[in-house]
């Protein structure tokens, strides 16, 4: 069983930058691909950013991949999510979410384990 922790969130203004981390506990990250997704009132969870677990190959949402990164430190069993220029509209509540197998997938479904969410607010 693996259990994930998000911090990092908070309100920030237009433009400005946060750094989400998710801290795995139960098992190693390391092999596993580590994703984060957002979802805000009213709308579905959409996928934002995912780190395969072998070659750290990155993939992102077309809407973040100019602005956010994701890494990962496996000595840490800690993922990052780095946001810079937000928007309004990244206001959401973020999710880390962990696979069973190392490839990159975008889909919620493909993702087995949860965090609690840690909630992200851009606004003036």
């Amino acid at each position: 069983q693996v259990q994930l922790v998000e911090s990092g969130g908070g309100l920030v203004q237009p433009g400005g930058s946060l750094r989400l981390s998710c801290a795995a506990s139960g098992r190693t990250i390391s092999g596993y691909a580590m994703g984060w997704f957002r979802q805000a009132p009213g709308k579905e969870r959409e996928f934002v950013a995912v780190i395969s677990g072998k070659n750290n190959y990155t993939y992102l949402a077309e809407s973040v991949k100019s602005r956010f990164a994701i890494s990962r430190d496996n000595a840490k069993n800690t993922v990052y999510l780095q946001m810079n220029s937000l928007k309004s509209e990244d206001t959401a509540l973020y999710y880390c979410a962990s696979r069973t197998k190392g490839e990159t997938r975008t889909s919620p479904t493909e993702f087995d384990y949860w965090g609690q969410g840690t909630q992200v607010t851009v606004s003036s």
